[in-house]
C-alpha cells in the first residue's frame, strides 16, 4: 500500500496496527513470522519434491559453485557448520549429493552435487519462485522491488555481527 493511494500516513497506519497488537512495533517478531509464512508458501509449492528450504539453498549453492567443503557451504548458506552437517546426510541419502574425504586432508569433507540433485533443483526452480512470488504479492508491484532492496541491506548491515556470517560476494 502507497502513502499516496491510502489517506492516512504512514504513522498513523503503523499506530493502527500497533493498537491491535503490541508484536506489531517488533521487526523481530514480523520477521519470525514471515518466515514462518514463507516456509508454509514453500512447502505448499515444492511438497511434490519433498525438500526444505534449506536443502534447495545447500543444493542451489553447490549446483553454482561446484564442489567446496562442508564449511565453505555453511558459509555460502549463511548456516551453522552442525546444521549443514545434519542436513548433508539426508540430501546424500536420497543421492542429490556426494561426499568424500578430501585428498589434501584427510579431516576435510568435500561434498558436490549429483546428477540428481542437479536436476531436481532445476525442476523445483519454477515451484520456488511461486513461493517467493506469493510471500510478498500482497504487496503493491511498484513497492516489491523497493522492499527486496530493503531486505538486502538489512541482511548485508548486520551480515558481521552474525552469529553464522553470510560469505557476500
Amino acid at each position: 500500500m502507497t502513502e499516496e493511494n491510502d489517506p492516512l500516513p504512514v504513522r498513523a497506519q503503523l499506530d493502527h496496527y500497533c493498537e491491535r497488537s503490541a508484536l506489531f512495533a517488533r521487526p523481530g517478531f514480523l520477521i519470525r513470522r514471515l518466515h514462518q509464512i514463507h516456509t508454509w508458501l514453500f512447502a505448499e509449492e515444492t511438497q511434490q519434491y519433498n525438500v526444505t528450504p534449506v536443502q534447495y539453498s545447500l543444493l542451489t549453492v553447490l549446483a553454482e559453485h561446484g564442489e567446496m567443503d562442508q564449511n565453505t557451504l555453511a558459509y555460502e548458506v549463511g548456516l551453522e557448520r552442525t546444521s549443514v552437517a545434519e542436513v548433508l546426510p539426508r540430501l546424500e541419502a536420497r543421492g542429490l549429493v556426494e561426499r568424500r574425504q578430501s585428498d589434501a586432508d584427510r579431516r576435510v569433507k568435500l561434498v558436490r552435487i549429483a546428477r540428481k540433485g542437479r536436476a531436481l533443483a532445476k525442476r523445483m526452480d519454477g515451484a520456488a519462485q511461486r513461493a517467493h512470488d506469493r510471500t510478498i504479492a500482497y504487496l503493491p508491484e511498484s513497492e516489491r522491488e523497493r522492499f527486496m532492496l530493503q531486505l538486502i541491506q538489512l541482511v548485508e548491515s548486520h551480515n558481521d555481527t552474525s552469529v553464522v556470517p553470510w560469505k557476500l560476494r
